[in-house]
């Protein structure tokens, strides 16, 4: 038996990168899988690539219209909702004295709110179907600590670790255990961006940021968003019913907690 057999799960910011690993890692195990995303077009070209059990639904965590419209499709699809992930997000820095508003504004409307009003969503679904379920915050190392150039995007992710505890705590009641993964330096297309970022405001030539990140791993490279998949199947499975508002980082060693 597969260890999400007959699971239905809803992944947000799916049609590519890290969400859609888990995706097919979810689908590997037996789950059918809404590949939500703020880009219906590439939802549903990811969908088309993921197989019969993945199919697309369009949502923008900033709207709580479209939040709730995405937890019903995935209900009407599937008639339940067993797991949530929350994996949209969005990245940026600067230093202290240049950060703005509409950057700040951004970052926790998709990272802090998104997070927050998408899990209780899907929470009163889940206790609304009376069997419990699984919700999965995407966390990150940089919610751990401060980061020099990155004082936004480490608030918003520190957020999220606190999130998790306290929805951990309430909802455990009504048998939804909730908890985080917190990555560490994922290659990926975003990388470019992040890159360049660092390159702007460290004067450093393109690519030596990613190249030094990758260095500085314990493990010896950077993480790759399959990296992150096994711990993923794992808070979506019975496997961890006992555990409750943990943040579990998967990073190669860059944070020992």
């Amino acid at each position: 038996m597969k260890r999400l057999d007959g699971k239905s799960a809803l992944i947000t910011g799916s049609a590519r990168g890290i969400g859609r690993a888990f995706a097919q890692a979810y689908i590997r195990e037996g789950a059918t899988v809404a590949i939500a995303d703020i880009n219906l077009d590439r939802a549903r070209q990811t969908a088309n690539e993921l197989g019969p059990q993945a199919y697309a639904v369009q949502m923008d965590v900033t709207l709580q219209a479209s939040i709730d419209e995405a937890i019903a499709q995935v209900v009407g699809k599937t008639g339940k909702l067993d797991v949530l992930v929350n994996n949209a997000a969005l990245f940026d820095l600067a230093p202290i004295t240049e950060i703005t508003r509409e950057s700040y504004e951004r970052l926790f409307a998709i990272n802090v709110a998104g997070t927050l009003f998408t899990l209780q969503a899907a929470a009163r679904q889940m206790i609304l179907q009376g069997h419990g379920g699984k919700i999965i915050n995407m966390a990150s190392q940089a919610g751990r600590r401060g980061e020099a150039l990155v004082g936004v995007y480490c608030a918003t992710k520190a957020a999220v670790i606190s999130l998790t505890q306290s929805a951990g705590l309430n909802l455990i009641a009504h048998k939804i255990n909730v908890n985080a993964i917190a990555p560490g330096v994922v290659d990926g297309e975003h990388w470019d961006g992040v890159d360049a970022l660092f390159a702007r405001y460290e004067n450093r030539p393109a690519g030596e940021k990613k190249q030094l990140v990758g260095q500085q791993v314990p493990y010896g490279r950077m993480g790759t968003a399959e990296d992150l998949t096994g711990m993923a199947i794992f808070l979506a499975s019975a496997e961890s019913d006992y555990v409750v508002a943990q943040t579990y980082n998967v990073d190669g060693g860059n944070w020992m907690s």
